[in-house]
């Protein structure tokens, strides 16, 4: 099918573009967000008599977001989440858990300029964007960790998972005990019930 588009779509086209796309992405989304028109005569006609107008709208929108990017300078937010020894999350963090922060931290931000390529599901530092308008979008900074002091290691740029596994080597938590005497194979169960 083919459209004319009345806001810049990522990956599709500008204001103003007639392009062709798979009938349910029109029918589904496009036309209903009324962020294209059916490519026919009569519209074509109509868009062209409003295009000044359309132009102008979409100006006035990207000037607001514009304005609301500066308060995102530099924003960053910190989830708090279970994971085991090795950073794998138990579960995962999504669009919702990021909007809720984000909002919570002053930016309002709607679930749909959230974008979040893949979930998140391991420990660590992660940049996200916000599109804010079409042609406005912030990045973000998502610190997920285990505990805010675990956070505060990560944003100075530590290796939580690095410093963890240090740590219990120099334990003695991830290491068997090592005897030179033993038969290739056998436990140290095993070497004390052949010696008993």
């Amino acid at each position: 099918m083919d459209v004319i588009l009345l806001e810049r779509v990522e990956k599709l086209g500008a204001i103003g573009d007639v392009v062709k796309v798979k009938d349910g992405f029109a029918r589904n989304f496009l036309l209903p967000r009324k962020k294209a028109l059916r490519a026919n005569e009569a519209n074509r006609k109509v868009f062209e008599a409003n295009r000044a107008r359309i132009e102008s709208d979409n100006a006035n929108r990207r000037g607001d977001a514009e304005k609301e990017a500066k308060g995102f300078k530099d924003a960053s937010i910190t989830l708090i989440r279970q994971a085991s020894n090795v950073g794998q999350l138990y579960g995962s963090v999504a669009v919702r858990d990021l909007v809720e922060a984000l909002n919570a931290a002053g930016h309002k931000v709607a679930k749909s300029a959230v974008v979040l390529d893949r979930p998140i599901k391991a420990l660590g530092l992660y940049e996200v964007r916000v599109a804010l308008h079409p042609e406005v979008s912030v990045p973000v900074k998502v610190n997920v960790a285990r505990s805010p002091e675990e956070a505060e290691m990560q944003a100075q740029g530590v290796d939580i998972m690095a410093q963890v596994f240090e740590e219990g080597r120099d334990q003695g938590g991830f290491t068997e005990d090592y005897d030179p005497n033993a038969e290739p194979g056998a436990t140290a169960e095993a070497q004390g019930e052949q010696q008993g």
